[in-house]
């Protein structure tokens, strides 16, 4: 049976492979981004299975229409793709507050919102899946990265939790954890931080370096990893996380490495804080 996607971020990148892919094959999608134009090139030829829609996800006004619009076209959503998103790069100091609250607002509250509202159509239905697109930045922090990381792994908490939530009712939720995909996330579309610190001027250069190399030239390809997606989405067995990419892989198996040895000199000392007569807590990860 062909599903109904719902895709936010639809007209670059990640989100542009993954509508693609899916009107490629058959489904029906309703694809969204700020701009119309690039999703009427995207949804050209398909007719009336692919309904694009000019889409600002930090807008309530905005999700609530583009909502009713996809219901009211396909009368369902199968699979919401929460794609959009943004990175940004410069030292703490160096942002405003109103770029550290834009930056959670696009990457992580607009995630969470339209996650909510969505929610009632699927339970009614016992069915349905959502995806977070988060990265392996969600789960390793990288210095100059910091707010993007911060709104990354607190999509993960969220997303992980979502998941014990409702898969009782039938719901699936799963995380996309890319590594470096030639999409435009090391280009234009990364939000520089409004301040220049001479402190700080190392560790500028440093990214901004690093990301002027690494743009176009990312061992991922976006057509490759929206196929995966596809492929989970189909299977019987939804992961919890789905990463992406040899560089992600290693970069975990690094960091998890890593906090083992973080964490091992102290932990005698951690353990001891109880109180004599305690009872041990047998909660325990899903």
């Amino acid at each position: 049976m062909s599903k109904i996607w719902f895709i936010t971020g639809a007209s670059s990148g990640l989100g542009k492979a993954l509508a693609e892919a899916v009107l490629a094959r058959g489904d029906r999608a309703v694809l969204t981004a700020r701009r119309l134009e690039p999703l009427r090139d995207i949804a050209a030829g398909h007719g009336a299975r692919a309904l694009p829609l000019a889409l600002d996800v930090t807008s309530p006004d905005a999700r609530k229409q583009a909502l009713e619009a996809a219901n009211a076209a396909f009368g369902r959503i199968d699979v919401l793709a929460n794609i959009a998103g943004a990175g940004s790069y410069g030292a703490l100091e160096e942002f405003t507050s109103e770029q550290i609250r834009a930056q959670m607002e696009l990457n992580f509250f607009s995630a969470v919102e339209l996650s909510r509202e969505v929610l009632p159509q699927m339970r009614a239905r016992q069915a349905g899946h959502i995806l977070n697109l988060t990265s392996i930045a969600g789960l390793v922090a990288f210095p100059a990265n910091g707010l993007y990381c911060a709104s990354k792994f607190a999509l993960e908490g969220f997303t992980e939790a979502l998941h014990h939530e409702v898969k009782p009712l039938g719901v699936r939720v799963t995380l996309i954890e890319p590594g470096a995909f030639r999409t435009g996330f090391a280009g234009s579309a990364a939000m520089k931080a409004a301040r220049e610190i001479a402190d700080y001027a190392a560790l500028d250069a440093g990214v901004a370096e690093y990301y002027a190399s690494q743009d176009g030239r990312q061992m991922g390809d976006p057509a490759k990893g929206a196929q995966v997606i596809i492929d989970m989405v189909d299977s019987d067995a939804a992961p919890v996380r789905l990463m992406l990419g040899e560089d992600a892989y290693q970069l975990w198996e690094s960091a998890v490495a890593s906090r083992a040895r973080d964490l091992a000199p102290w932990r005698s000392r951690g353990e001891a804080t109880a109180y004599p007569d305690a009872v041990k807590n047998t909660a325990q990860a899903l």
